[in-house]
């Protein structure tokens, strides 16, 4: 057993019996039992009581983390003229029209966030094979295709998190860093799995909120209570 192995499988031991814990029990379990030599980011997965392959049944939205991600959000921005010169100002790493689509489509996508203006989306719906699995497609329901650039590129630095329900009806996300405070983490949590809670779809059936499941990126994971996390 390598050494990943022996600090998963005492991580695992302090784990045991904690199930259906509290989101301030299961933050202060994991940072307990990190200890790798990076800085592992916290996890979050919500199984939801949703079949998103019916239209009515899609999760999806975004959210501000009070705290942040802790990670650098590279963002690219589809835009011309005094619009790509408003999202150079406001921080974008990744400015252009033509020239970035035939970049993307060369298989360098070099970049976590994807931003347009309304009048490049048929050049950016030709990247759709591209950005599409990769969960990069810009969308005016979560507001990264806008004419406000400015606004939408300061939220993708700022900490703002995209959630989609996957096939098995699961949402995923990073929601901070092991080096945060056990505060700042339980903040962030609980504004995740409300924000969560709130694109409650219309066609969403039965129980909505059936599992969360938080982990750090190399630890175990530990189920948290459904109504403790959603502060019902």
């Amino acid at each position: 057993m390598g050494k990943v192995g022996k600090r998963f499988a005492a991580a695992k031991a302090a784990f045991e019996g904690q199930e259906n814990v509290t989101v301030e029990e299961a933050v202060a379990l994991i940072k307990a039992n990190s200890n790798t030599k990076f800085d592992e980011t916290i996890e979050i997965a919500l199984k939801l009581g949703v079949d998103p392959r019916h239209a009515d049944q899609m999760v999806r939205g975004t959210v501000n983390l009070p705290n942040g991600t802790g990670k650098t959000v590279r963002v690219a921005v589809f835009a011309r003229g005094p619009k790509a010169e408003e999202a150079e100002a406001a921080g974008a790493d990744i400015v252009g029209a033509e020239d970035l689509m035939e970049t993307v489509q060369s298989g360098k996508i070099d970049f976590d966030r994807c931003i347009a203006t309304p009048d490049m989306m048929p050049i950016v719906g030709r990247l759709g094979k591209v950005l599409g699995p990769r969960n990069l497609m810009p969308n005016p329901k979560i507001g990264t295709v806008t004419m406000d650039v400015k606004e939408a590129v300061e939220a993708a630095k700022g900490g703002q998190v995209q959630f989609k329900a996957e096939k098995a009806g699961v949402v995923h996300a990073g929601v901070g860093k092991v080096s945060f405070s056990e505060a700042q983490l339980v903040e962030n949590i609980r504004a995740f799995v409300d924000a969560v809670s709130k694109a409650k779809p219309t066609g969403a059936k039965g129980s909505y909120m059936q599992k969360i499941n938080l982990s750090s990126t190399m630890g175990p994971g530990v189920s948290l209570n459904v109504d403790n996390a959603t502060g019902n």
